[in-house]
């Protein structure tokens, strides 16, 4: 079937044919965008730009020089669906503008690819082919002569030693100059003789541009602008084109002939087929997916792999899809574009969100200085040293060297999940098409006219009617094969024929057409040109490749579906509340996911891209599904039929990808089979003469026959097709929403936390550019909002459960994202507009000039630092004294962490530390108020700068302070810490008094301090606000974190007169976060007197710290579990406060509460957890309910003015049952109850033999606990309820007495069975079991 293109746009292959280079009119102009630049740099170095001199640069050979490209001409004029943009063309087809050349130097043309992305986001491909082409234009040359003596001039007045270049000689602490002097005078990258070249001509050694003695060449480049990347085939087209204008013969028919035919007859391919169309002397081939296959990438994923290696490529994607900034470096445009399109190419079904520009062009540098996440390529010196290359913001920021095959990865990287098995899967695709999966063996690209030798060689013997036989389809030209047949079937001729052989005569277009049938058979099975063949193998690896990393989607994604949140009736009611609402269960689906996975997808599911996925996902209900998203659905809908899995059996377990041959056989049963042939090249309407062929120079093109297409059937009927559907796709869209109101909610729906997609090529004036900027500060500040507010709500939502209000929605590893992506946020804002920088963190830079200001200002005031500023916490607690608050005390607790080795690190160390104190905004607030410094640093755009946004973003941080942090305890877990603990007595001085020696061990979710013995009589006295007095001991001292803390053993050795000892708390702070914990006592210590315990162990509580004069003040944390009270503990054991007393039903909440706290315990990850410790011995813990339990209907009179407890019905317990074996009662007893008894004696008595003094409660505490653990509380129940001892110890209608509360108690403890519970070191030392 042929088909034609003509007619409307979007069906055409190609939209735009161009020519760039030299305009003979206007002569050698400066490049304007240079110009530019160094506006932008003397703005940026605080110059005044207005004054820069308007001379020329001499010091730079005008061969090195780049100067103004211009766009000669393009066909057609303008297309509707995609306006041509001439500036944002020029710059990109010719990213260096004009370069020139010698004879001497090499001019191996060039290939490479750039893209422009509209800001709807849609794209169009450009392919460009630039040669060099001889200046004829006497005025060029003499031009070119007189800046040749200026610059030698200028060279021999300079100093006499010769630097390579001037701009990179200079160094300088800025961040962009080092760029400029990397973009300056590149040099062409095809050959080690061009560099050599190059450098002979820098002007030392007199072989410059001598207009008499040498040729002088200039850079030219034909484009194809096409909707489509079809890489491959525009190659092919451009470097035949190239050919026809390069070879001794003219073409075979007028260039314009083929241009035309690319332009307006070669149509796109429909989905799922493939299409063959002409060039000047070959065929070109190229194929389209289906519907439902991976879409088209055209762009050799191969060489990608080839550049970086398998690792390296991984790392890349990795920060690709965790939306960090990257930075492409290569010589190579090609290479960059190759990089970058292959990279975005593996997201799918996902879709980079953010700024994207393989080529960034040199005036654009000022976009590396964007506080968002981008993809861009820039363009490196032959022999820049990438330590030269200083570059504003690099905390965040993946940098990929393509030439030297390596890569810098920002630091906090999580890993790519099965990353090993992943690799391992593509290293076997590569190695199956004899590719090395270690990047970096390159062999340089070959010379864009590898196919001219032999094509030139055919050249003689090619005529234009043997290429329009179109021979791939087994098929020649109608008249050929008619007059074969003839021929062939002629005895005469046949006679004729052998007769010419064997006098040698040939005869050539007999031989050609019989050659061509012949060729019929070998090429349907396999007799392709190499071209062909390689293009086939590249295609098939591409695909391969991109099954993999689709199927590894796919497999983490599978039941991504049950997760998203569709909540509204209709498309307007969504798109007006988006920004409001949870499109997608995130806490769920992480909770579904294998342990090894989440650190990579909680921070994946925060990202643009997921988010754009998901509400594409649920605008699918309403409006045709985005196609990459009705292709991945497709799979994932293929893999359950194939693969019947549960979602709830999430594993961990690679699954390797199962369709890579059937997806390389589709693609291949196309390219062999060709669906489609265009309309072949052929004579235009043309007039005489014009544009006549002359060999090396590209021919004046007749604009009129290349202005318009034709119209006929073929476009009418595709126009018509068009408008069909066209007018389907319209009535689909009969919404209640008006369409232009439609594609705003989209748009802003779209744009949501994106700042700007791509910066526009064409208009680059300073007021623009100020504009772009004011644009970053709205969308910082934006990010600002919607992280705190986000932050905010998940915190205080979890916070909510725990107060006993609905279902946690946030998890710590979420958390910990969140925290994450603010310290990338604050790193963003303050690498924007940055002037000076030291390192890799622009804040760190920032805090450690402020500190060299603020220590410098003490020197010289010879005073502590900045008392001004600094602030004391007011006093938690008695006897703690103040801490002091300063921004450079706690840089100085970050620096002396020895364990932080970068100053990204530390940056984020001392956010995470200001959060966790709720300084955060003060501290940031205080550090900016050096305006002076702000200034030195930054400049007048930035956001720094901007005080309206910068007052807003304080307030926002501001708002976090509502919460409590612990987001630098939890994560420096091996740093040291100085911890201060305060005994304090109980009022009463007599009471405060002690002769003996009292010991601490602090205890926290990471470990303890171990035993601190504390010197006796170090009683302390302080006065509060009101002048009472207050004693205390106080003891301070240094361990590793200990985490959170969850207990304090306090004890003393009952030495001395005054023995017993009333302690009302243990306060215990760690002196770096100012955290602050009480352990509540209210009970003696002492023989004889309470229980007789000389130690006890003391559950802490978290103080929330008051009168904090800055914000927070609404919001608050809910407390810790603590210990029990003084007053429970008192209406427990003496029970003298009889309205004290909870009834039966109290008492069974609370232990079915006590229980159910721990069950929830287990089913939280393990890293979240917390102390367990705190539901077993704290205020409505296990014990504390358990003691209720037997504090029921206890016959509780004094005996001997002595108290009885719990402890002592358990010691008659156990007495009775070893009096009763001894007498041989026991054996009477049914075997699980007697095995219970044994083990019930053996703990008890271990517990009372333990040469600790814990006191009767402890030991009751204790008991409980190892009954707990060790799964015997169930089982001790029965036996004391059976116990005769219980009709003397209590009354008829206690609950231990009642079978049937007794049994339901029994099945309540024994749920506590199925679950690991592991005890403190502090409460089971020294009990031998």
């Amino acid at each position: 079937m042929t088909m034609s293109g003509s007619g409307s746009a979007p069906c055409r292959f190609a939209h735009y044919f161009i020519i760039c280079g030299i305009d003979n009119e206007t002569g050698l102009e400066p490049d304007a965008l240079a110009a530019l630049y160094q506006w932008l740099e003397a703005d940026r170095q605080g110059r005044d730009p207005e004054a820069l001199a308007a001379g020329e640069n001499f010091d730079q050979s005008p061969l090195k020089r780049t100067f103004k490209s211009k766009v000669l001409t393009h066909y057609p004029e303008n297309i509707e669906c995609s306006p041509f943009d001439q500036d944002a063309v020029n710059m990109l087809c010719m990213p260096k503008g004009l370069s020139f050349r010698t004879q001497r130097d090499s001019r191996t043309p060039q290939f490479h690819s750039f893209l422009i992305t509209r800001e709807d986001g849609s794209r169009t491909y450009g392919f460009v082919h630039t040669f060099y082409e001889e200046v004829t234009s006497p005025q060029i040359c003499s031009a070119m002569q007189t800046l040749h003596q200026m610059h030698q001039a200028e060279h021999n007045t300079s100093a006499h030693n010769c630097p390579s270049s001037s701009s990179s000689s200079s160094s300088s602490s800025s961040s962009m100059d080092s760029l400029a002097s990397s973009l300056d005078e590149v040099e062409s990258p095809s050959s080690s003789s061009s560099s050599q070249g190059g450098r002979r001509s820098c002007g030392c050694s007199g072989e410059g541009y001598d207009s008499v003695r040498d040729t002088l060449y200039v850079s030219k480049a034909m484009c194809l602008i096409t909707p489509m990347p079809f890489m491959h085939a525009c190659k092919r087209f451009l470097s035949q084109i190239h050919l026809a204008v390069t070879s001794h013969q003219p073409p075979p028919l007028p260039l314009e002939s083929y241009v035309y035919n690319i332009l307006y007859e070669v149509p796109l391919p429909p989905p799922g087929r493939s299409l063959k169309f002409h060039g000047v002397y070959e065929p070109i081939l190229c194929q389209r997916p289906g519907v439902g296959e991976l879409p088209l990438a055209d762009f050799p994923l191969g060489e990608a792999f080839r550049l970086l290696g398998v690792e390296n490529l991984v790392q890349l994607f990795t920060c690709v899809l965790l939306e960090m900034q990257i930075l492409l470096y290569s010589q190579d445009y090609q290479r960059l574009m190759v990089v970058a399109e292959g990279i975005t190419t593996l997201l799918f079904p996902f879709q980079w969100q953010h700024v994207y520009v393989p080529i960034l062009p040199a005036s654009l540098l000022h976009f590396l200085d964007a506080p968002v996440p981008y993809l861009m390529g820039l363009q490196s010196k032959e022999g820049t040293d990438r330590s030269k290359l200083e570059l504003p913001q690099e905390a965040n920021l993946c940098f990929v060297d393509v030439d030297n095959h390596c890569i810098e990865l920002p630091e906090d990287f999580p890993q790519f999940p099965n990353k090993t098995e992943f690799i391992q899967e593509l290293s076997e695709v590569l190695l199956s098409f004899g590719l090395s999966p270690v990047g970096g063996n390159t062999s340089p690209e070959p010379a864009v006219s590898t196919q001219s030798s032999t094509l030139e060689k055919d050249l003689k013997s090619t005529s234009l009617s043997e290429l329009v036989d179109d021979k791939r389809n087994g098929n020649l030209g109608g008249e050929a094969l008619d007059m074969l047949e003839l021929l062939q079937g002629n005895p005469t001729l046949e006679r004729l024929q052998a007769l010419a052989k064997r006098t040698g005569v040939k005869v050539a277009r007999l031989e050609a057409l019989a050659a061509g049938q012949k060729a019929v058979g070998d090429e349907g099975v396999g007799g392709r040109s190499p071209v062909e063949e390689e293009e086939l193998r590249n295609a098939k690896l591409n695909v391969q490749l991109r099954e993999v990393f689709a199927a590894r989607f796919a497999t983490m994604f599978a039941d991504y579906e049950s997760f998203v949140i569709q909540n509204s009736p209709d498309l307007e009611s969504w798109l007006t509340n988006r920004e409001q609402m949870h499109n997608f269960d995130k806490a769920s689906f992480l909770s579904d996911q294998p342990e090894p996975y989440l650190p990579f997808l909680s921070h994946f599911i925060e990202t643009q891209m997921f988010a754009t996925f998901i509400d594409n996902k649920i605008m699918s209900q309403w409006e045709e599904k985005e196609p990459l998203l009705r292709v991945f659905d497709g799979r994932i809908e293929k893999a359950r039929l194939y693969n019947v899995r549960a979602p709830s059996l999430r594993s961990s377990v690679y699954q390797k990808c199962t369709f890579l041959k059937e997806s390389a056989q589709a693609i291949e049963q196309r390219l062999r089979k060709i669906d489609h042939t265009a309309i072949h090249p052929h004579l235009l309407n043309m007039k005489i003469g014009q544009g006549k062929y002359q060999q090396g120079f590209f021919p004046k093109l007749q604009a009129d026959v290349l202005a318009s297409g034709p119209t006929n059937k073929w476009s009418n009927r595709t126009c018509s097709t068009q408008r069909r559907v066209d007018r389907h796709r319209q009535q689909n869209e009969h919404l209640v929403l008006d369409n232009d109101l439609k594609e705003k909610y989209m748009q802003e729906a779209r744009n949501l936390g994106k700042n700007l997609r791509q910066p526009k090529l064409s208009d680059l004036s300073p007021a623009v550019i100020a504009q772009t900027n004011w644009k970053f500060v709205e969308g910082l500040l934006k990010e600002c909002k919607m992280k705190t507010k986000r932050m905010l709500v998940e915190k205080m939502g979890r916070e909510a459960v725990e107060l006993g209000h609905g279902e946690a929605n946030i998890t710590g590893l979420e958390e910990n994202t969140l925290i994450a992506s603010l310290c990338d946020l604050l790193e963003r804002i303050w690498s924007h507009g940055l002037l000076v920088k030291q390192g890799k963190s622009a804040l760190w830079s920032h805090l450690l000039h402020y500190q060299a200001r603020e220590e410098k200002n003490e020197l010289l005031s010879e005073s502590p630092v900045s008392n001004g500023q600094e602030r004391r916490k007011p006093e938690s607690s008695v006897g703690l004294p103040a801490l002091r608050v300063s921004v450079i005390q706690d840089m100085r607790h970050i620096q002396n962490m020895g364990e932080i080795k970068t100053d990204v690190g530390r940056a984020r160390a001392w956010i995470r530390l200001s959060l966790e104190k709720k300084l955060l905004s003060q501290h940031l607030k205080q550090l900016l108020s050096n305006q002076a410094l702000t200034k030195k640093l930054y400049k007048r755009y930035a956001f720094l700068r901007c005080e309206e946004e910068k007052e807003q973003f304080l307030f926002h941080l501001l708002s976090l302070n509502a919460v409590d942090y612990f987001c630098f305890t939890s994560v420096f877990t091996t740093i040291m810490i100085p911890y201060r603990a305060v005994i304090i007595p109980i009022k009463k001085l007599s009471n405060a008094m002690t002769t003996s020696n009292p010991w601490l061990c602090v205890s926290g979710e990471l470990g303890d301090s171990g035993t601190l013995q504390i010197t006796k009589n170090v009683l302390e006295m302080t006065f509060d606000s009101a002048f009472r007095p207050h004693t205390h001991i106080s003891i301070a001292f240094k361990r590793q974190n200990l985490g959170k803390l969850t207990t304090v053993q306090l004890g003393h050795d009952n030495s001395g007169l005054l023995a017993k000892w009333l302690v009302d708390c243990v306060m215990v702070r760690n002196e770096i976060t100012g955290h602050t914990y009480k352990f509540p006592c209210g009970r003696w210590l002492g023989k004889g007197v309470d229980d007789g315990s000389l130690e006890r162990v003391l559950i802490g509580e978290f103080v929330v710290p008051c009168n904090d004069d800055e914000g927070g003040r609404g919001a608050k944390t809910p407390p810790l579990q603590r210990s029990p009270s003084q007053i429970r503990r008192i209406s427990i054991t003496s029970l003298t406060g009889r309205g004290n007393k909870p009834t039966t039903v109290q008492i069974q909440e609370s232990i079915g509460e006590a229980v159910n706290n721990i069950i929830k315990h287990f089913h939280k990850p393990e890293k979240e957890r917390g102390s367990l410790t705190v539901l077993l011995c704290g205020e409505g813990g296990l014990v504390w309910a358990l003691e209720q339990f037997f504090q029921h209907g206890f016959r509780s009179a004094r005996i001997f003015q002595k108290n009885v407890f719990v402890w002592d019905f358990y010691e008659r317990v156990v007495a009775f049952m070893e009096n009763a074996d001894q007498i041989g009662d026991l054996q009477e007893i049914p075997e699980p109850l007697g095995l219970n008894c044994e083990s019930f004696c053996r703990y008890v008595n271990a517990v009372n033999n333990m040469p600790r003094n814990i006191g009767k409660d402890g030991k009751f505490q204790l008991l409980v606990c190892l009954g707990a653990r060790d799964r015997l509380l169930s089982q001790w129940l029965p036996l004391l309820a059976k116990c005769p001892v219980i009709t003397r110890m209590y009354e008829e209608n206690a609950l231990l007495r009642d079978k049937l509360t007794v049994s339901s108690l029994v099945g309540v403890l024994e749920t506590l069975n199925d679950f690991p519970i592991t005890l403190e070191t502090s409460f089971t030392k020294s009990v031998e079991l």
